[in-house]
């Protein structure tokens, strides 16, 4: 009798180890065939598309891309591009700001789905992410009210004075340059572009040097127009950036992009923002 119990409890004990290793492995196959397993191993189209929904991380102080208006609410240029292109796909638009500085790893960890903000393209960049086609270029222009200012090329900078925001892209790019020397003790920099245009409206300064997206969306709304002067210092496109392995959202973005230029939907948001359609799709490799 002994011996035979203790033959019973080995027996139970193999059948319970066995019914918690079966339990174990469909545990483990309803993780990796359903709910949050399955969404985890989409990306690019196939991940937004499952969730219906594309997070839009944005610095929202840079305007007129993406910041807030007086009454708090989220505006801009790449706002109501971010939002048409929602409509296409037919997924919710979510704008999420974030820390710019910190944007890929916001982008990387997936607490965001892009990154849509006046992003440069750059080669680093283009290494790192999933790029659209650059839809406008947000080149350094000289912008002035007086028609008698004529810069065709940089060597022209040096007969005039210049006004230009402190630590702003458009003063760096001119200290990059090996010109810069020449012209570098006309420049007044001021803490704000409004305050280097009303100088530029007194008579104390001939011109300014900034971004386009920038001056465009200045210039749109005052009544008296400033001149774009024919040099500027070169390109600065703007693109979307997305996951590496997210080619195939790229993809649709690319498509969406060229869908609202074809039925004159960028024209329209670029008209709004900047006072004339600017909106390019270029490819990278043009």
């Amino acid at each position: 009798m002994i011996k035979k119990i203790s033959g019973n409890k080995k027996i139970w004990s193999l059948m319970f180890a066995l019914v918690m290793v079966l339990s174990l492995i469909a545990l483990t196959g309803c993780g990796g065939n359903g709910g949050e397993g399955e969404t985890a191993e989409l990306t690019g189209w196939e991940y937004i598309q499952d969730k219906g929904e594309m997070i839009v991380g944005l610095d929202d102080t840079f305007a007129p891309m993406g910041f807030r208006d007086e009454s708090n609410n989220l505006v801009g240029f790449d706002v109501d591009m971010a939002n048409a292109i929602g409509e296409i796909l037919g997924v919710t638009i979510t704008f999420q700001p974030i820390d710019w500085d910190s944007k890929e790893l916001e982008l990387n960890s997936k607490r965001i789905d892009v990154i849509w903000n006046g992003l440069s393209v750059t080669p680093e960049r283009m290494e790192n992410m999933s790029m659209s086609k650059m839809y406008l270029n947000n080149s350094n222009i000289v912008m002035t009210f007086n028609p008698e200012v004529v810069i065709d090329k940089e060597e022209d900078m040096a007969k005039y004075k210049i006004g230009t925001q402190a630590d702003s892209s458009a003063l760096h790019v001119m200290e990059a340059s090996d010109l810069f020397d020449s012209y570098s003790q006309n420049i007044s920099e001021y803490r704000t572009f409004d305050e280097a245009i009303l100088d530029m409206q007194a008579g104390r300064i001939d011109c300014i040097v900034v971004d386009q997206v920038l001056g465009e969306y200045k210039n749109s709304k005052m009544d008296k127009k400033m001149i774009t002067c024919n040099f500027n210092f070169g390109d600065d496109f703007f693109a979307i950036g997305a996951r590496k392995a997210d080619t195939t959202l790229t993809d649709k973005l690319n498509e969406s992009l060229q869908q609202l230029i074809d039925d004159g939907t960028a024209a329209e948001i670029s008209n709004k923002w900047f006072g004339k359609d600017i909106v390019i799709l270029k490819g990278h490799e043009e």
